[in-house]
């Protein structure tokens, strides 16, 4: 019967090298960090659903070779990178001002709370619109397969550590960014937090705009 299992020793490799980038501050990260500020770690969790399906259907992609192809394409992420990036800063300018489904409250009149869809969506839009992530997937992945294998084992194989490992630290952020807004509620500083929160938002969306 052919071993459709990876390479221990490839896995040995590959788990430090994923870990060691999906842990390294970047945009998904930074965004988990946020939510993780002004609405909490339970609630973020929708966000860690949609990012992480992005972060699927790219590595998935670029094994398959379809990444290839939509890099061939700059328009299209042009496209998703200037719209996600405006949609973001515009939500972190209103953090800012201590408004918007996303900041904490004040003495105003309580909004309703964005929705879990929307979360979702936010997270998915920064995942699949940053190319960096699509090139990285690209380079990465390809030399774990073997063509002597069947694909969809060993891709089933990669993409559950490429999930547990991103959604660990998803976790890891988030939980930081609870902790931070804990503290500074203590002190009285909620409007200094909704600042913090939406400057690191508006950065993530300057960020996958023109980063």
């Amino acid at each position: 019967m052919m071993n459709t299992t990876l390479n221990p020793t490839l896995l040995g490799v590959f788990i430090p090298t994923f870990f060691i980038v999906s842990v390294t501050p970047g945009m998904c990260m930074t965004l988990s960090m946020t939510l993780g500020m002004t609405i909490g770690l339970r609630r973020t969790f929708w966000m860690m659903a949609g990012e992480l399906l992005g972060v699927g259907l790219v590595a998935a992609a670029a094994v398959i070779g379809v990444a290839t192809l939509m890099l061939n394409y700059p328009l299209l992420f042009e496209l998703f990178k200037y719209g996600g990036g405006a949609y973001l800063g515009y939500l972190g300018l209103k953090m800012w001002r201590s408004r918007g489904k996303l900041a904490i409250n004040l003495d105003g009149p309580r909004q309703a709370p964005a929705t879990g869809m929307a979360l979702a969506l936010q997270g998915f839009v920064t995942a699949v619109a940053n190319p960096k992530g699509w090139a990285f997937f690209i380079s990465l992945l390809p030399p774990f397969i073997s063509d002597q294998q069947p694909m969809v084992p060993q891709l089933g194989v990669l993409l559950g550590l490429i999930l547990l490992i991103e959604f660990s630290c998803l976790v890891l952020y988030a939980s930081g960014g609870r902790s931070l807004s804990l503290l500074l509620r203590q002190r009285g500083n909620v409007r200094l937090l909704n600042r913090l929160a939406g400057s690191l938002m508006i950065g993530v969306g300057v960020w996958l705009a023109f980063g």
